[in-house]
């Protein structure tokens, strides 16, 4: 497949190019300056703006699915997330990619009571405007006709253990899960592989 990342430059979207590109698919990532991130092995970089519709489109032109692993924490959460759902639905559209991966966030996941984690008693929310824009995004997504799936850690990523090489899909958000980079990239890629898409929003634990 011809698989582009938005986002590319950064953990996640790091290592969704190097799953990628390990199985055989062929990879383009987008970041804001290609000068900072030529170790981006096996992928062509390039330069674009996930808020920007025309840039998009341009970038996934001739592609077929895209991965977005984008944030800016210079913008504030809500304007950055809606305005890269609606760049990312009308940019995919008009080049004809419906195949849409997004990197979430476990605090918008529904918790053990069906709520989301950021509404349970006691969860952290010192960044909660950072969980509302996520949530504001995921209700453009919603809103889209792409074939979209947002997939979120069920808890947090695991920033120093070792790959498992596997995970598992939760069953709802655990603020004590947790989940390397490398096994979250094999979630996405195994989701964009599939030959029945969802329309749907998953975690996903260490298995």
């Amino acid at each position: 497949m011809n698989i582009v990342v938005f986002g590319a430059g950064g953990r996640a979207g790091r290592q969704a190019v190097a799953e990628a590109h390990r199985r055989g698919h062929r990879v383009t990532a987008v970041v804001r300056d290609p000068a900072r991130h030529g170790d981006l092995a096996g992928a062509r970089v390039v330069a674009g703006d996930v808020t920007d519709a025309a840039g998009v489109g341009r970038a996934a032109a001739g592609h077929d699915a895209a991965v977005s692993a984008a944030a800016d924490l210079a913008v504030p959460p809500h304007d950055f997330f809606t305005a890269s759902s609606r760049a990312l639905a009308a940019g995919l559209a008009g080049a004809g990619v419906r195949r849409l991966l997004v990197v979430g966030l476990a605090s918008i996941m529904p918790g053990p009571s069906g709520v989301p984690l950021m509404d349970e008693p006691g969860y952290p929310n010192e960044y909660r405007s950072f969980y509302l824009g996520h949530a504001a995004g995921l209700d453009e997504l919603r809103a889209s006709d792409l074939d979209w799936t947002y997939v979120a850690p069920a808890g947090d990523f695991d920033h120093d253990g070792a790959p498992a090489g596997r995970y598992a899909i939760a069953d709802h958000g655990d603020p004590a899960s947790r989940i390397t980079y490398a096994d979250f990239a094999i979630a996405l890629l195994d989701e964009i592989e599939k030959p029945r898409h969802r329309r749907a929003a998953i975690s996903v634990r260490e298995a």
